[in-house]
């Protein structure tokens, strides 16, 4: 597909985005700003925005079935963390942003194996998916940051942007144009999300070394 066809696809997708899609994108932008600035505020924000999200990716006309999986389990691990965050709280212990060690990362690839494996022969054997391959991998690395997110490692950011580079144009193709542009702006905010979270790291290290 050429570029018109997709410049096409993107202006005919954002005159008919629905009332439902502004809002969850409005409340998407909101959480990933407050996950950039380590705030709390979002899990709530991205509890709203994952359940309209289920309901829009899972419609047969948008069929994007990995993706409301996807936000079904971005919904759950949405209340884990918001549980796990109030948790330390309680116990006056800082959240502590950390890097990956190496089972860390052992088990970040095995999430995305498993769950791009996983996804695919769902969506071929029991779906009308025609974006099989690539809708489970975007996913797939969806799922490992979320889950690093949860954790605060700061290398949750480099996998919710390889999700985010693929699902730009899954996005257009089927229809999701102001998705597509909420998740240009998540990747943008994925990579000075990094950047902060590093520079609080290494901040953190700093104080407990002194």
């Amino acid at each position: 597909m050429d570029f018109n066809a997709w410049l096409y696809l993107f202006k005919t997708g954002i005159a008919q985005t629905s009332v439902i899609e502004w809002i969850a994108v409005i409340f998407s932008v909101a959480s990933v700003l407050l996950a950039m600035r380590n705030n709390v505020l979002l899990y709530p924000t991205g509890i709203v925005s994952t359940a309209i999200f289920i309901y829009l990716m899972g419609k047969p006309s948008t069929g994007l079935y990995a993706e409301a999986l996807l936000n079904f389990y971005y919904f759950i691990m949405s209340i884990y963390g918001w549980w796990r965050w109030q948790k330390n709280k309680e116990n006056e212990n800082a959240v502590a942003i950390t890097h990956n060690s190496k089972k860390d990362w052992a088990i970040t690839i095995g999430i995305v194996a498993i769950g791009w494996t996983a996804f695919y022969l769902l969506l071929s054997k029991f779906t009308d998916s025609n974006v099989p391959a690539i809708d489970a991998f975007v996913s797939a690395t969806a799922c490992a940051g979320m889950w690093l997110l949860a954790k605060h490692k700061v290398e949750n950011w480099v996998l919710l942007n390889i999700s985010n580079l693929v699902a730009i144009p899954l996005l257009v193709y089927k229809g999701l144009a102001l998705t597509s542009v909420l998740t240009v702006f998540l990747f943008i905010v994925a990579v000075l999300g990094y950047i902060r979270w590093s520079r609080l790291y290494e901040l953190s290290l700093h104080k407990r070394n002194a």
